[in-house]
């Protein structure tokens, strides 16, 4: 049977900071360089979710991009958009919030809530140039 793949583009807002407390501030300045303001720095990102699956033959979709949408709303927007991702978000606690693994954290979040094996990746960009998918490998 055809497999399509559907994909939900959404964007949110957040502040974070790039500081590993295991490592020294010299380190994490070195590594991090203007990503470790003590004062945070802040994001425009936008996530792509994107679904794949046999279209029903009753409605011709793999899934309702409406429900798509409720489910990446309540999960991650919600929680997500204009907050300290460092101090704010639950699911994030002790989470080095780099772009991998906030890409990680949103598919652990969505997963759940979807049809059983229809997340197909979630594509997190950090900037229009910088982006990571993460596949649930």
């Amino acid at each position: 049977m055809a497999r399509a793949y559907v994909t939900r583009r959404v964007h949110f807002n957040a502040a974070h900071r790039m500081d590993n407390p295991d490592k020294s501030g010299d380190w994490n300045r070195t590594t991090f360089g203007k990503c470790n303001s003590p004062n945070w720095h802040g994001h425009n990102y936008v996530l792509e979710v994107t679904v794949a699956g046999t279209p029903d033959s009753e409605t011709g979709y793999v899934m309702d991009l409406s429900e798509l949408k409720q489910i990446i709303q309540e999960r991650i927007i919600a929680k997500c958009d204009h907050s300290n991702l460092n101090m704010d978000v639950d699911f994030l606690r002790g989470v080095l919030p780099s772009t991998e693994n906030l890409a990680i954290a949103f598919w652990q979040q969505l997963e759940p809530a979807l049809p059983e094996h229809s997340l197909h990746v979630v594509r997190l960009y950090e900037t229009e140039r910088n982006f990571v998918e993460y596949r649930g490998e």
